[in-house]
């Protein structure tokens, strides 16, 4: 099913107005490699965070959206033209200041966000990746959801479902707190809720890195030539009981908190090299890798689950990584597993010896 599949989903054409650090511009990509070349601060993330903007809605470096805005301006659109299943299809991303953002499909406003996400599937690999070791679990549970959600819409549904509930919860328990009170048929009612749906997603979590991890353990060792020994591990309440037992166990806690210290919110995954935690044991090139091994893993996952092959950004990708490393990556493109490719680099030559060596059309935009 792979092979075939491979040139099914192509952005053709790219229009950005008022975004970040652009006015206005058009790009016509080319159907495989697009490299994106010029000095640190001249918009090359931009562009690729505007692609981003087309299959998420949002900005993969910015969350808050208004801040996308062109300074003195009030208004950004992105627009692209994408090649779908031989079908054209016009993606519109625009927000105007005090107002919503707004995804148009082909002229049709969506009416929930949640419904485009996984439409265009997409994989990013960037040097803000990092925060996935450095920061804390919030960081990889988003990772987690952002590869199931591509291709589960029910889970994506529980997810919004669990967090809304969840915020009620925190929001009676605060209640409590400043109205010196309790009741507990309001609460049963959010802890069987919470109960459903935590259960669901914890099945969902545990169902998919069952899948992935031999996925990422494969792409770890082709990067690395298979020197190291690297691992995911789920770490989840929910191993040790069912969430309304935990939820009724922690019941004074929470109260003298005033939110929910327990549940799915709470999960994480462990990043392991030889046994230990990468964040401390991993050198810098080993991290890297991790994080690249991390990302193709999710691309190939994606689009054996969806049937669409995921466009590719590769932002910064030759930095911190040796030569041999990045030789390896680009054979690993040079692969008709992957469809689009866009890549940004603040060296032009190195972008282009890199490229030559790949049997594929590419396209170089310089920007000044």
């Amino acid at each position: 099913m792979d092979l075939q599949l491979s040139f099914l989903m192509v952005l053709k054409t790219l229009s950005v107005l008022n975004y970040k650090n652009f006015e206005s511009k058009t790009f016509d990509f080319d159907a495989k490699i697009n490299c994106f070349v010029g000095a640190n601060g001249i918009g090359k993330t931009n562009i690729l965070d505007a692609i981003y903007h087309l299959s998420f809605g949002k900005s993969y470096f910015n969350p808050i959206a208004s801040q996308n805005i062109k300074h003195n301006e009030d208004f950004f659109v992105v627009d692209g033209v994408y090649s779908k299943l031989d079908k054209q299809e016009k993606i519109i991303v625009s927000l105007k200041k005090g107002q919503k953002k707004i995804i148009k499909r082909n002229g049709k406003v969506y009416d929930k966000f949640s419904d485009h996400i996984g439409f265009l599937p997409l994989v990013i690999i960037s040097p803000a990746d990092r925060d996935l070791i450095i920061e804390g679990s919030d960081t990889r549970r988003k990772f987690m959801d952002g590869v199931i959600s591509q291709s589960d819409k029910s889970y994506l549904q529980q997810l919004i479902t669990y967090n809304k509930v969840l915020a009620q919860r925190n929001a009676l328990l605060k209640y409590f707190a400043v109205n010196n009170t309790f009741n507990r048929d309001t609460l049963d009612i959010y802890n069987a809720q919470l109960n459903e749906l935590g259960q669901a997603i914890h099945e969902k979590r545990n169902a998919f890195l069952e899948v992935f991890v031999p996925i990422f353990k494969e792409r770890y060792k082709a990067i690395s030539n298979g020197n190291e020994e690297v691992n995911l591990l789920y770490k989840s309440d929910l191993f040790d009981d069912s969430l309304s037992t935990l939820l009724e166990r922690n019941l004074n806690k929470d109260k003298a908190l005033q939110y929910t210290s327990i549940g799915i919110h709470k999960d994480d995954l462990k990043f392991k090299i030889e046994d230990y935690p990468i964040k401390k044991f991993g050198s810098q090139g080993q991290q890297k890798s991790f994080l690249i091994a991390l990302k193709l893993a999710q691309f190939d996952f994606i689009k054996k689950q969806s049937g669409v092959t995921p466009i590719l950004l590769l932002d910064d990708i030759f930095d911190k990584l040796d030569e041999n490393r990045v030789s390896q990556i680009i054979a690993l493109v040079d692969d008709d597993n992957f469809g689009q490719i866009f890549i940004t680099d603040t060296h032009p030559e190195r972008t282009e010896n890199a490229v030559k060596q790949v049997h594929q059309t590419y396209q170089v935009f310089h920007l000044e």
